[in-house]
């Protein structure tokens, strides 16, 4: 498999793609593989890109050689009454993050994230949060790019990264 890729800002045109990545986050852990449908009509799931592109949304696609979209990072804002899994509050954007099985471990997300940070942090957010399910590997990743554990739930972490 080669090991370069591309990155490119999302656009409206990715939301579908978008829905993927939530899918692959969502199935993170071995034998775990809930159907696309399944994942994206559950309301905790489906907010992370229902009316993407909306004011405020931010994100990042990797593509291969080929042109084909393998991972996506971005961020969304949610509001107090209504809060994403991430959440800790009034304008810290929440981010996302899914790279396609085959092509982690390659840079792909370490380069999304990284984007995405840099972008955040033009947009003059102070922080950038996520959450983490415990045992997902992810999280020793999220680790080493600067983020921290400011908050732990039933079985994941509320993770924040501060941009300045």
């Amino acid at each position: 498999m080669p090991a370069s890729f591309s990155i490119r800002p999302a656009t409206a045109a990715d939301g579908a793609f978008l829905g993927d990545m939530v899918v692959e986050a969502a199935n993170w852990s071995p034998g775990r593989s809930r159907p696309r449908y399944e994942v994206l009509t559950a309301p905790e799931h489906g907010r992370y890109v229902s009316g993407w592109m909306r004011p405020g949304d931010a994100g990042f696609v990797a593509s291969d050689p080929q042109g084909e979209p393998i991972g996506a990072a971005w961020h969304r804002m949610f509001p107090r009454s209504d809060p994403g899994f991430g959440y800790v509050g009034t304008g810290v954007p929440e981010l996302i993050i899914g790279v396609r099985p085959i092509w982690r471990a390659h840079g792909v997300g370490r380069a999304l994230l990284r984007s995405l940070s840099d972008k955040a942090r033009a947009e003059g957010f102070a922080r950038l949060s996520l959450s983490v399910e415990r045992g997902n590997f992810a999280a020793v990743f999220y680790r080493t790019e600067g983020f921290a554990v400011v908050q732990s739930g039933f079985g994941r972490d509320t993770m924040v990264k501060r941009l300045r």
